[in-house]
């Protein structure tokens, strides 16, 4: 069992690969976070950690109800619980499982980065109060597990994200309008994955989303490579969902290819702006805490 002494820098654990060495979601979902917190109190998002149920010294004149006994119980000192609140928003997480989420150029997959960024997020959600569930899909959806806003039932959620595994072919339009009509009470849909498939279909159904006036953000999750196709002047190319295979010399196409996926993420930020929907890029070598920062900052505007 992994255990921390005073001197651990827990801001490792917001490195993908450190993390994908840990096995077990629980300690993922745990140690980003505690990581994640850390820098907050030592970056110029300081201002951020109101968002956390923190503690400070009892000081005479604070309400006795607000004084923390179990800390009291650990540390024989009386600390009080601060910026702790509570919101009837309730998140949903949708994680792409698509044969394409499982692509790698060396690091962790980009199913593995959905896996322990969603894991971080609902233990955040539930640290705050939040309500929080999952959508794990691909061509259709595979696993629907409803909000909840115990801590226990993170337990529920690290389980499914554990056993998520790249599969069929993506249908993320379609899921994204499937969902948009299921989730009746407005709440806040935050979506993980590549956005390999049509744009114009996945951008409809974000739309969607926003017309039955939902709060959406998005993490447009690649792997370094599909951003700079910096390949081997020899490559063959397999499509993981259809299984159709190319082989090209890659420097003749690299910028072509970096034009178009320039292109198309611009296209994404440009729409996404436009219908007030969140749009965070990350890659699979970024640390944890540049998609995390985009999450707060949304919950922070939601109040």
């Amino acid at each position: 069992m992994l255990k921390a002494t005073p001197g651990t820098d827990y801001r490792k654990y917001l490195n993908p690969e450190v993390v994908s060495r840990l096995g077990r979601m629980d300690l993922v979902a745990r140690l980003v976070v505690e990581g994640f917190i850390t820098g907050l109190h030592r970056s110029p998002y300081h201002g951020f950690s109101v968002e956390f149920a923190e503690h400070r010294p009892y000081m005479p004149g604070d309400p006795v109800k607000d004084i923390d006994w179990k800390a009291y119980g650990k540390s024989d000192r009386l600390y009080v619980k601060e910026f702790e609140e509570e919101t009837n928003l309730k998140a949903y997480i949708l994680l792409d499982q698509s044969g394409s989420m499982g692509f790698s150029s060396g690091g962790v997959s980009k199913l593995e980065y959905g896996r322990y960024l969603a894991a971080a997020l609902s233990s955040l959600r539930l640290r705050q109060l939040d309500a929080v569930g999952l959508i794990t899909f691909d061509s259709k959806i595979r696993r629907y597990l409803p909000p909840r806003s115990v801590q226990s039932y993170l337990h529920v959620v690290l389980k499914e994200l554990a056993k998520a595994e790249s599969g069929e072919e993506t249908d993320l339009g379609g899921v994204l309008h499937e969902m948009a009509e299921r989730i009746e009470r407005r709440g806040l849909i935050v979506v993980l994955s590549d956005l390999m498939d049509d744009p114009e279909r996945v951008l409809a159904g974000l739309k969607h989303f926003r017309h039955r006036k939902h709060e959406v953000l998005v993490f447009h999750i690649l792997d370094p490579r599909e951003r700079d196709f910096a390949f081997g002047r020899r490559a063959k190319f397999v499509d993981l969902e259809t299984g159709e295979e190319i082989a090209t010399e890659a420097w003749h196409i690299q910028r072509a290819y970096r034009e178009r996926m320039d292109a198309l993420i611009q296209k994404f930020q440009r729409d996404c702006r436009e219908h007030f929907i969140d749009y965070v890029g990350v890659d699979t070598s970024q640390d944890f805490d540049a998609a995390l920062f985009g999450y707060l900052a949304k919950r922070k505007r939601l109040g």
